[in-house]
């Protein structure tokens, strides 16, 4: 079966979109969800212009992916946030939100799942290198997988044992712990340095010092 040609027009109204999103300094990993969701907004329509539809056609998009697609409220959610930005600051179109009536994903019900100290010794026991020290900074510190990853030299204060965490959830940026057991391999690693695996059979990580 041949893949129906690239819309030229749609192509071009998700460049222009991307600029819109870089211009208000969204993160990278946000512009990119949010061009994906106003591009499957659009093929769900057949690649109909956004400023040809309206309120029905949201409507229709947001029912589809809860009752098709099953989708979390979190995740509809952000659908329409990408949809509305599409409108508000690229088409210079304000949706009437009384109009915006669509079928919601029920709510579910998460029991969080919590490793005991016993259980994470075993975790980082199977682990070794930067990936090892990420899995440290992350238990040690209580950074989430984004955060680590977004972790810069500048925010390791190692004179006041602290970390700094930049842009977090929400946007807010905040100050946690710094680890005492960290302090050598994050000085080896930034050096360049291979550092002795921590937290192999023969010598696990102390957690309790975290």
């Amino acid at each position: 079966m041949t893949p129906s040609p690239a819309n030229p027009h749609t192509k071009k109204l998700l460049e222009e979109f991307r600029e819109q999103l870089r211009t208000r300094h969204y993160a990278l990993r946000t512009e990119n969800t949010y061009i994906s969701w106003v591009r499957k907004y659009i093929l769900f329509h057949n690649k109909r212009h956004p400023k040809n539809m309206g309120p029905k056609e949201i409507n229709a998009f947001l029912t589809h992916l809860a009752i098709e697609k099953n989708v979390a409220s979190t995740t509809q959610n952000q659908a329409l946030s990408a949809i509305l930005f599409l409108y508000r600051y690229l088409l210079n179109i304000e949706l009437p939100k009384n109009k915006l009536i669509y079928s919601r994903p029920k709510k579910r019900k998460y029991i969080p799942t919590v490793l005991s100290r016993e259980e994470a010794k075993i975790i980082l026991q199977h682990m070794d290198g930067v990936y090892l020290l990420m899995a440290q900074i992350m238990y040690g510190s209580g950074l989430r997988l984004m955060e680590v990853l977004r972790l810069r030299v500048k925010d390791l204060d190692f004179a006041n044992r602290q970390t700094i965490v930049r842009d977090g959830k929400g946007g807010d940026d905040r100050i946690t712990t710094f680890p005492d057991l960290l302090m050598e391999p994050l000085r080896l690693h930034l050096n360049g340095l291979r550092y002795p695996r921590w937290g192999g059979r023969r010598n696990a990580v102390q957690l309790e010092k975290c």
